[in-house]
């Protein structure tokens, strides 16, 4: 880019009705679906009703992974490596732009690069619509890095001319891990390359291939679409905005393990939240932010029984935008003793965000899941043993939502540049944080009625069920 690089009842054989040879025959026809189905539903009004009281987020996790829905309480954070994309479509990379792979906007791929590769792949676009495409780089864990080797990703018409080039490096702990980098084509007021529909492509290479380790590195890539407004709004970044860090929200942390994946990334809201990581992992969190509002974060790390050594930049803190592009990262060296890694304090997230000349500010371009991304060096474990060490993640949003941008078509994939009440639900406030109790309060006695009334109709409808039967 010029700017910055940036049911049904039972039946017998023939479908007759089972003999009826008194109350029990038709008990026991009726019993096993319509007790099911009412566990079921009290254990669906409990995941919802307990989710809503303060600190009631892990019962509420307790009581959905009871009724299978252990995914809507988030991806645990054990494994160490990646976690793909499920049903992510594989695409090999071309050497050269003319056998290159189309790239489907609202799709995910998987690819692999070999050192010395440039692959590219192939994008079809309108005049109209702003598109973006993110790489993520995972590296072997054995291997070396250097801290200025990674993964490039550029975007380019189809003369050759670059829209836009954008970079993500390992950075000073030398510690393998996925990068992310993102490129884009924009359609810009005051452009005058990359503005036309027709063929564009993408190029993938790693940044220090004579430095880069031998092996392969898997990929995953994103494509997104982001129709145009339907209304023209500001072409300049907003003005002035609260640029001082906040305080560190204080409570009592929930427990809250990190996913394993920017796909199994778990979801948050404002509030602490405390898991453990190990030496070489990378957790995923990610937090929905609205139009307007502020998001900050920042990560502590628990000592160690043994303060005798230093790992530079060992604990790595990192934000992304909902097309993955990252915002800001910080990291932060460890000596054995509790450490803290916190974010620049970024202004609200805004439509014309995307006409500033930081990249920072740049990239809080659009509302929707925003991801928190932490690592561990591997290097820590060479002085402070394989742990797990706890990590405390603190998440504080500011600011009032507002109404976004009215696009003229359908972004793709669906969701990625909004966000919808289910999303808002899905992300948890911490009842111990000082702000929203008030809310949340409100939301609890809702909860309990909502609640109350479900379980009251379901105990009718099952005897009703039953006396039929019988």
């Amino acid at each position: 880019m010029g700017r910055w690089c940036g049911v049904r009842r039972r039946t017998g054989a023939g479908g007759a009705r089972p003999p009826a040879s008194g109350r029990a025959a038709g008990a026991s026809a009726v019993r096993p679906w319509a007790t099911a189905a009412v566990r079921l539903a009290a254990v669906t009004v409990l995941a919802a009703t307990t989710a809503s009281l303060p600190g009631g987020t892990a019962l509420a996790a307790g009581a959905a992974g009871a009724a299978g829905a252990a995914g809507a309480a988030g991806a645990a954070g054990g494994a160490e490596g990646y976690a793909f994309a499920d049903g992510a479509a594989r695409v090999e990379g071309a050497s050269d732009t003319a056998g290159a792979a189309l790239l489907q906007p609202g799709a995910t791929y998987r690819s692999s690069l070999a050192r010395n590769d440039t692959l590219y792949y192939r994008l079809e676009l309108d005049a109209d619509s702003d598109t973006y495409v993110s790489v993520t780089a995972v590296p072997g864990s054995e291997g070396e890095v250097t801290a200025v080797d990674g993964v490039r990703v550029s975007v380019r018409d189809a003369d050759g001319a670059s829209c836009s080039l954008g970079s993500a490096t390992f950075g000073a702990a030398h510690s393998p891990r996925p990068v992310t980098a993102w490129g884009m084509r924009e359609i810009e007021p005051r452009a005058s390359r990359c503005q036309d529909a027709g063929t564009y492509y993408v190029a993938v290479e790693r940044v220090r291939p004579q430095d880069s380790p031998p092996d392969d590195w898997d990929l995953e890539l994103t494509t997104a679409a982001e129709p145009r407004p339907r209304r023209a709004g500001p072409t300049e970044p907003p003005g002035t905005w609260d640029s001082a860090s906040p305080e560190p929200l204080a409570g009592q942390p929930e427990r809250r393990a990190g996913g394993s994946g920017f796909a199994r990334a778990t979801a948050v809201g404002q509030g602490v939240w405390q898991s453990d990581i190990r030496p070489g992992q990378t957790l995923y969190y990610k937090v929905p932010v609205d139009w307007g509002r502020q998001v900050y974060a920042s990560a502590e790390l628990g000592g160690s029984d043994d303060a005798s050594g230093y790992a530079t930049g060992a604990l790595r803190l990192g934000l992304h935008n909902p097309v993955r592009g990252e915002v800001d990262d910080a990291a932060k060296g460890y000596t054995g003793r509790p450490a803290a890694v916190g974010l620049a304090a970024l202004p609200p997230v805004a439509y014309p965000n995307r006409y500033a000349s930081s990249r920072q500010v740049g990239a809080l371009r659009f509302a929707g899941d925003y991801y928190l991304v932490v690592h561990l060096a591997a290097q820590v474990a060479d002085d402070f043993g394989d742990g797990p060490f706890g990590l405390t993640l603190r998440v504080r949003l500011r600011g009032t939502a507002e109404a976004g941008p009215e696009y003229t078509g359908e972004p793709r994939p669906k969701g990625v540049f909004e966000l919808s009440a289910a999303d808002r639900a899905a992300a948890p406030e911490n009842g111990a944080t000082r702000d929203g109790d008030a809310a949340m309060r409100a939301v609890a006695v809702g909860g309990i009625g909502t609640g109350s009334l479900l379980l009251a109709g379901l105990a009718v409808w099952t005897v009703t069920a039953r006396r039929r039967a019988a």
